[in-house]
């Protein structure tokens, strides 16, 4: 009875970083997906599809999430996130085995170049996918000091967690809608202004964007108590930053493969 409740223990203190840890949440990464896929030329995606060997752009929007179980991909661990203070990337913030800034560009050149093997190609271009959505989740531009709000416990309607895993999941997750759902009111949105001025910016500028929503993000009452008008105030940003992401996960695919 012991082992189990030993075992028990061990894989809720996986699940509970693992929540912590992955950005926006499978929901939030097939919304980016979805959405992109939307924006982007019907042979574009077809031709997308086709390397990622029929499956699609929203499905595979967690494939790097979930590979971190596989040591094979263990040089991968710090390519979902980017550290800074005010929005220029410093590389000397940066782990050593590479950041999420550093990983797109480099992964968005290569797959450009061709000649990669059918598996690398797949493998390259899921994490392409993924580390597009992580960039727009504010907490994984993060500041230096509390490991993108993974440090800052929080009680979200009772439930101990921390702001960072609010802004992953429980923020989505409480609109109590499915990804098609919530793509399809987002969509509605979108208008050929909106991607002008989304897609006329670089990755340089994502980085800005990230770190004008931190005052909103850590917009916390002292007792540490978040619950209804915090996503009141703040839902909205969370909303605008998976709109960003899926309009410029179809640019960077249609520059790649268009």
């Amino acid at each position: 009875m012991k082992t189990i409740k030993h075992l028990m223990l061990a894989i809720l203190m996986v699940l509970s970083f693992q929540t912590s840890s992955f950005a926006w949440g499978a929901i939030g990464h097939y919304v980016i997906g979805k959405l992109a896929e939307w924006q982007m030329n019907p042979a574009t995606v077809e031709r997308v599809e086709k390397v990622l060997h029929k499956e699609s752009i929203s499905g595979v929007g967690v494939w790097m999430d979930n590979i971190r179980s596989d040591k094979k991909y263990d040089y991968t661990y710090t390519w979902h996130w980017v550290t800074t203070v005010d929005g220029e990337y410093d590389p000397a913030l940066q782990e050593e085995t590479g950041d999420a800034y550093e990983a797109f560009g480099r992964l968005k050149e290569t797959l450009k170049k061709g000649g990669l093997s059918p598996e690398e190609e797949r493998d390259q271009l899921r994490m392409l996918i993924h580390i597009v959505g992580d960039l727009h989740q504010p907490f994984h531009v993060g500041k230096p000091g509390d490991r993108g709000g993974n440090d800052v416990k929080v009680s979200f309607f009772n439930k101990e967690t921390n702001i960072h895993a609010i802004w992953d999941s429980d923020l989505i997750e409480g609109k109590k809608m499915s990804f098609t759902e919530i793509a399809t009111e987002l969509q509605k949105r979108i208008n050929a202004d909106l991607i002008k001025e989304y897609t006329s910016k670089g990755p340089a500028e994502w980085l800005k964007e990230a770190v004008a929503i931190r005052p909103a993000m850590y917009d916390i009452p002292d007792n540490g108590r978040i619950g209804y008008e915090y996503i009141y105030k703040h839902y909205h940003h969370t909303e605008e930053r998976l709109i960003a992401a899926g309009i410029r996960l179809g640019q960077v695919l249609e520059e790649i493969y268009g």
